[in-house]
């Protein structure tokens, strides 16, 4: 009994030995770069969760946000210079495979509606001048600027996840958040939706 029991175990070392090695042995991937704990890809979030998540959002924001930034192609934008119209704010990334699907159809939005202009929020470290052949390759009519995003704009918050869009109504009040992808067709009906008093 005992001289039976001794193979079995030196064959079950053996065996985890192997599996020891192999694990070992896999394949490593190279990391891709980070850039500031950048934001993961929003979901598309359940209605009742992306409206929680949306108040969560906004509640510790102000009520009328302010934004000053330089767009890629070096003019200022001012979002209270656009008072009267409609303006959607998306920050977005260029890693990010639902905001860059997304462009086209805000892009459009932009040009065919005279009330509603859009503005896009790259929120993450990227060189001006990639960021101008990325948008030569994927073109927009609206402007984009680059965030940073080590000290995002204090009126907005911070994207948990993109891409993230707010509706910012002509008296400048946020009047929407929307978490994950945006159509025109949701914008139009938050735009065509009463509002609460208060």
């Amino acid at each position: 009994m005992v001289a039976r029991a001794r193979p079995r175990r030196h064959a079950w070392i053996a065996a985890c030995g192997l599996l020891l090695v192999l694990a070992s042995c896999k394949r490593e991937t190279a990391p891709e770069p980070v850039a500031a704990t950048p934001p993961v890809v929003a979901e598309v979030p359940a209605a009742d969760s992306a409206a929680g998540e949306a108040k969560a959002a906004t509640s510790s924001q102000p009520e009328y946000p302010a934004l000053k930034v330089q767009t890629v192609d070096g003019k200022p934008y001012e979002l209270a210079a656009h008072r009267g119209k409609w303006v959607v704010v998306n920050f977005w990334a260029t890693w990010c495979a639902p905001c860059i699907k997304e462009m086209p159809e805000l892009s459009a939005l932009d040009e065919s509606r005279e009330d509603i202009e859009v503005i896009g929020l790259a929120y993450e470290e990227i060189e001006v001048e990639a960021m101008r052949e990325f948008l030569a390759a994927r073109p927009v009519v609206y402007p984009v600027a680059i965030l940073d995003v080590y000290s995002p704009p204090a009126g907005f918050a911070t994207p948990r996840g993109l891409p993230m869009t707010y509706l910012i109504a002509p008296d400048g009040k946020v009047a929407e958040l929307f978490l994950g992808p945006v159509t025109a067709a949701k914008i139009d009906s938050a735009i065509a939706a009463p509002k609460a008093e208060g």
